[in-house]
Order: C-alpha cells, then sequence, then structure tokens
C-alpha cells in the first residue's frame, strides 16, 4: 500500500518492552496499514527439549515466559501425567489452580499498570503496581519465589509449595485488602473522562472479526466471544469452583481492560474457595509412584492470563520426549491487532496493542528465509 509515511516501532521501545518490529504506514497521522514482524528473539525452546525425559523439560517450559510461568510448567507436566496415566493428589491440584489464580492477577494488574503508562497516567500506572505487590509477595510465600515459582511436577507439586492450615488466614485477609483496593481503581478509572475518552470506542474489534481470527482470552471475551478453557471441561480442577467468565460485546480497548478488572475479582473467588477447600482435603500433595510410559502426542490445554495455551508431546520407548509442539494465546491474538490498527490515529498504536496484552517472546518463531536466485 503506498502511503505518504511510515512509523518503525521497535524491536526496541521504550513502550513495548519486548522483541518486536511494528511498521505503520500513514497518511495525516492516521494508520491506513500495519504490518507486525516478530521472530527476532527465537530460542528454539521446542527443539531444545527434543530428547530429554520429561522431568527434564519442565524447568525449560517455564523460562518460555516470565510473567505466565507457572502455567507452562503445569500444561507441561499435565501431559505427561495424562499420557502416563499418572494419579495426582486433590490437593497438589488445588494449589496448582489457586497459584494460577494468583499469576493471573499479577499479570493482569501489571497490565493495567503498562496501560495507564502509555496513555500518560503515571500516577494511575504507579497505583496499579503498588496494588500488585502484595500479590507478588503471597506468591513468594506459597512457592517460593515472585514470577519463577516452579511450582508443578509430574505427580503434584514441591513440598515448599503446600499451604499449610495457618497460612490461609493471612492470605484470606490480603486478599479483601487487594479486592477492595482493585474495586477502587476499578472506580476511578471508569469516572476519570480523560481516560475514557482515550479507552472507549477506540481499537474496537468486532465479535465477527474476533471469531474469524480466532481471538483467544480477554481479546475474545471483549469481544463477546466466550473463550475460557476453564468453564469448557479442559481443566477439570475448575469443575469444583464457581465463577463466572467475563464478557463485554464492545470490543473496544475499555471492554478489553474491563475484562480483566472483573476476572481479577473471579480469580479473588477462585483462590477463597479454594483456600477454604484445603483444610478440608488430605495432606498428601505428591504421588512418587509413578512410571512414564511411551504415549503417542497428546494434546493439553489450559486458560493462561492471555489466553488459551497449548502442549502437546509425546514420549518413546527409551522415556524420551518427541514432537513438541506449544502454542501461547498471542499467536491468534497478533492478527487481531493487526485488524484494528487502521484508521487510528498513530498516538493509539501502543496502547491498541497493549490492550491485547501481547507476549512476544512466548510467542516468538523461526524465520525461514528463501532464497531465489
Amino acid at each position: 500500500m503506498k502511503c505518504e509515511g511510515e512509523i518503525a516501532i521497535g524491536p526496541v521501545h521504550p513502550t513495548m518492552l519486548e522483541p518486536h518490529r511494528l511498521r505503520l504506514f500513514i497518511e495525516d497521522e492516521i494508520i491506513k496499514e500495519a504490518e507486525l514482524v516478530i521472530g527476532v528473539n527465537y530460542r528454539g525452546i521446542e527443539l531444545i527439549m527434543e530428547g530429554l525425559p520429561p522431568e527434564k523439560i519442565s524447568i525449560i517450559s517455564e523460562k518460555i515466559c516470565g510473567i505466565c510461568s507457572h502455567i507452562h510448567v503445569w500444561c507441561n507436566v499435565t501431559v505427561a501425567e495424562r499420557g502416563s496415566e499418572i494419579e495426582v493428589p486433590e490437593r497438589a491440584e488445588y494449589i496448582r489452580a489457586i497459584v494460577e489464580e494468583y499469576e493471573r492477577l499479577h499479570s493482569h494488574m501489571l497490565l493495567f499498570g503498562h496501560a495507564f503508562e502509555v496513555l500518560g497516567f503515571e500516577t494511575m500506572a504507579f497505583r496499579a503496581f503498588m496494588i500488585r505487590e502484595p500479590i507478588m509477595q503471597m506468591l513468594k510465600e506459597i512457592t517460593g519465589g515472585r514470577a519463577q515459582n516452579s511450582c508443578p511436577i509430574i505427580g503434584g507439586i514441591r513440598p515448599r509449595c503446600n499451604i499449610r492450615d495457618s497460612m490461609i488466614p493471612s492470605l484470606m485477609e490480603r486478599l479483601e485488602k487487594f479486592e477492595e483496593k482493585l474495586k477502587k481503581l476499578l472506580e476511578r478509572t471508569v469516572n476519570d473522562p480523560m481516560i475514557m475518552s482515550r479507552i472507549k470506542d477506540v481499537g474496537v474489534l468486532d465479535k465477527k472479526t474476533a471469531k474469524k481470527l480466532h481471538a483467544l482470552g480477554p481479546t475474545a471475551r471483549g469481544s463477546g466471544v466466550h473463550s475460557d478453557m476453564r468453564k469448557m471441561g479442559q481443566v477439570p480442577i475448575y469443575d469444583n469452583f464457581e465463577f463466572e467468565e467475563i464478557l463485554f460485546d464492545d470490543g473496544d480497548v475499555f471492554s478489553r481492560l474491563a475484562v480483566r478488572f472483573y476476572e481479577c475479582l473471579e480469580s479473588v473467588k477462585i483462590i477463597k474457595q479454594g483456600l477454604n477447600d484445603l483444610k478440608t482435603l488430605d495432606n498428601k500433595i505428591y504421588n512418587p509412584n509413578y512410571e512414564i510410559k511411551e504415549f503417542k502426542p497428546i494434546d493439553v490445554y489450559n486458560e493462561a492470563q492471555r489466553g488459551q495455551v497449548y502442549y502437546s508431546y509425546g514420549v518413546d520407548e527409551n522415556g524420551r520426549v518427541r514432537h513438541v509442539k506449544i502454542r501461547t494465546p498471542t499467536a491468534t491474538n497478533l492478527a487481531c491487532m493487526e485488524a484494528i490498527l487502521p484508521d487510528h490515529h498513530i498516538s493509539d498504536a501502543e496502547l491498541i496493542i497493549a490492550s491485547c496484552d501481547p507476549c512476544f517472546t512466548c510467542t516468538d518463531r523461526m524465520i525461514v528465509v528463501e532464497r531465489r536466485d
């Protein structure tokens, strides 16, 4: 497309601290076409995993993403457990879900801070990070790590991640305070006319386009598309919890942010239920009597902070992992981001991208260059 100018953002840019290159083709500062390029940080994780025992690839999968590390390990060990028919103690499954909801909280709060920063509302950005900090502290108390938790292992969870009954009252109290502060942040956001003018009716992804481009997670649910794997029977432990799938129909930046705001409240609800249920469960958190069997590749799905995560691999007769496939939700959301950028002012570009909460690093794939003489 022939335009009067082009603005290139990245692969290093102060408002999007991940490797990507965004080309905006503009006329009179209005975006006419967008081209998003990834692949500058391809690490070959799937290839590295090939030929290793299932126990050894868990720690590798955790390094795929620093924000959603827990969900990667959980999916990874679940493949081995289902393929080898390994029984996992119920308490371990509960704690896996609890840690995942804590991870969802800290990821969504990080997005709010980043979105406010892109908007230029530094005070609101700092408020979001201040509200997020107790979540990080609770994660550290439960797992020993703020971001890299290393909680699930094949057959259960690590002993240090067991949530003792004595910890529950303190966790409950801090969750109540977090919920109260989050509601105040939401109220301040929707009642600020300057903020709302920047996020309402901006970056609209209609439901038809969202379905066509296979939007996932809050990006899909902000356009009214049901997409929560926890509500689709893909993660059986969530059948024990009462919570709602949050949907908004307008498909704009506000809707995608609002989905995350209300999902945080649902995550708090899930964690509280889980903590209460732990008091009645057996204290067993690990099944050491398992055997890795040979199995063909099987598929595992879960709901990460950004949407559906897909893991698949098999194990050969020598107990080695084969045919590893990992797909993160940003892979399909990228097409949605490109589709909704045109016809907006260039100042809205990074905000629209941020509203989809992309994780370029864990999505990066190899670029193949064909030389033709």
